[in-house]
């Protein structure tokens, strides 16, 4: 509830202002499709791109003005409506081509052919209600909108707070030689997928608000902070599966292991709950990202080779995606990748990238 406030808050004032507009500034008679279509217009705008927002707006015009102008003529009636229908999607499609505006445009129509048809005060005053609506919703969105990293914000530490759980259960599973933490451990971050998906589409949105918006362009420096940081945290969580689909079979096994591997994955479960509350915090708070990129160092020391002599395959899959991980976290936290490698002992004579 407190996470859909403010969009609330931003439908209620747009469906009473573009009322206002069409009802006392244009004179429209009971102009209640300028509300409907500055509701409809706001519904996508959270977490989707402007064009989303414009078919949509132009959808419900198109399919009002076809089925004012039709059902004037022919009346309403089955076949009217299928051909009503028929000729709002045609319309909106020749327009533009996307599913939105033309399934809005075939809804509206409906809504014009059965419900208020146009003897009930049609007419093109409605058509340009419609308009009224969106174009407030627009207005309404832009002016005053959410705060472009408030939500990506939150639903990323979300994430980040999934993956320290992840890892602690699979610590506590290595730990105890049992398979049923890591097994919940997996479940967990099998769900993460969506919420990643959802965080992108927070960054869509917030990205357009902080380039239209006046009241948000000190933001951008944030948020494109937070928007780099998107495919490091997906990173993360696809390596987080494998490690924990890997200590799974590691215990299954009972395949020897260095507790010192164990400690690490203990580690870095802290580690990513640094990076949480410093994706929470406000300028100037801690921890901040040096904070976090200090802790995840003092985890990259610690990756060694020695941890998997003689280990079995399971162990050094383990041990490899606990080095991958420290890189995506790395990045996370602003280091490049380059240099989030370099942090790492290496296991190797030559390495492409020598510690730093």
């Amino acid at each position: 509830m407190r996470a859909s406030a403010f969009p609330v808050l931003q439908c209620a004032l747009a469906a009473g202002l573009a009322w206002f507009v069409a009802n006392d500034l244009f004179h429209h008679h009971d102009p209640f499709f300028a509300p409907i279509a500055a509701v409809v217009s706001l519904g996508l705008s959270l977490g989707a791109r402007v064009r989303r927002s414009v078919e949509l707006i132009v959808g419900v015009t198109v399919g009002i003005g076809v089925g004012d102008t039709l059902i004037a003529i022919i009346g309403t009636g089955a076949w009217q409506i299928t051909l009503v229908v028929a000729l709002a999607m045609t319309t909106a499609i020749f327009l533009d081509g996307g599913p939105i505006i033309s399934m809005q445009a075939g809804t509206s129509a409906v809504l014009v052919a059965t419900l208020i048809p146009p003897q009930q005060g049609g007419g093109p005053d409605r058509m340009l209600d419609a308009l009224i609506g969106g174009v407030v919703g627009f207005l309404v969105v832009t002016l005053v909108p959410v705060h472009p990293v408030l939500r990506a914000r939150k639903t990323a530490a979300d994430i980040l707070g999934t993956a320290s759980e992840v890892l602690q259960l699979v610590a506590d599973g290595l730990v105890a030689n049992d398979p049923k933490p890591i097994e919940t451990a997996l479940r967990k971050a099998r769900t993460t997928q969506t919420t990643i998906e959802g965080l992108r589409s927070s960054l869509s949105g917030g990205r357009e608000i902080s380039r239209l918006s006046p009241l948000y362009r000190g933001s951008r420096e944030r948020f494109d902070r937070l928007a780099a940081a998107a495919d490091p945290i997906d990173n993360a969580m696809r390596n987080i599966r494998v490690l924990a689909r890997r200590s799974l079979s590691l215990v299954r096994d009972d395949e020897i292991l260095d507790p010192r591997l164990v400690d690490e994955v203990e580690k870095l479960a802290h580690a990513v709950d640094v990076l949480r509350r410093v994706v929470l915090a406000d300028p100037g708070q801690q921890p901040d990202r040096a904070e976090a990129a200090r802790v995840l160092r003092s985890v990259a020391v610690g990756a060694k080779a020695e941890l998997v002599e003689n280990a079995g395959i399971s162990a050094t899959v383990v041990f490899a995606q606990i080095r991958s991980l420290i890189v995506d976290l790395l990045q996370v936290a602003g280091l490049s990748r380059i240099s989030a490698i370099a942090t790492l002992p290496p296991t190797v004579p030559n390495p492409a990238y020598p510690p730093e």
